[in-house]
């Protein structure tokens, strides 16, 4: 893998604000012309450092409006334990994302639903697929203040 230079980051970082965005017109913002723009994205993309083109979606306008934290804590833990954890963990579908977290708790998973009741059912479905019986402590979002995928480049 290359190390990342200035054009690199360059390149990156407008392709996080915008992932649609014409070669030409990447190639023109970075000093670059087209051929050897494309083929930095696509070494890039290679090198697993571009992984993916997103949509970001409106949880709003698809009435997903209840934004909740769960803090999972398990009542015994093994590596066994935690594989069947993370197995069942990534089957439930309106958990957006899932981390095994140090601290006083085993799991932090973050969930976008249409109300209570749905909350209510992703618990229990959380709850009774795991492999141990489990602590659960949750936090329902009043207000979202700042939510970016964009990670910082220019440091």
């Amino acid at each position: 893998m290359h190390p990342l230079d200035k054009t690199d980051r360059k390149i990156l970082s407008i392709l996080q604000k915008d992932g649609r965005i014409a070669m030409t017109e990447l190639a023109e913002r970075v000093g670059l012309s087209a051929s050897p723009c494309t083929e930095r994205v696509r070494r890039l993309e290679r090198d697993k450092i571009i992984t993916g083109y997103h949509a970001h979606v409106s949880a709003e306008a698809l009435g997903k409006t209840l934004l909740v934290f769960v803090e999972i804590k398990l009542s015994s833990k093994s590596d066994d334990i935690f594989s069947k954890a993370r197995q069942s963990l990534l089957l439930v579908r309106d958990v957006v994302e899932c981390h095994l977290v140090s601290g006083s708790f085993d799991y932090l998973v973050k969930a976008r639903l249409g109300g209570m009741r749905e909350y209510r059912r992703l618990l229990g479905d959380i709850l009774k697929q795991l492999p141990v019986p489990a602590e659960s402590h949750s936090y329902v979002v009043m207000e979202e203040i700042k939510e970016s995928l964009e990670l910082v480049l220019d440091r």
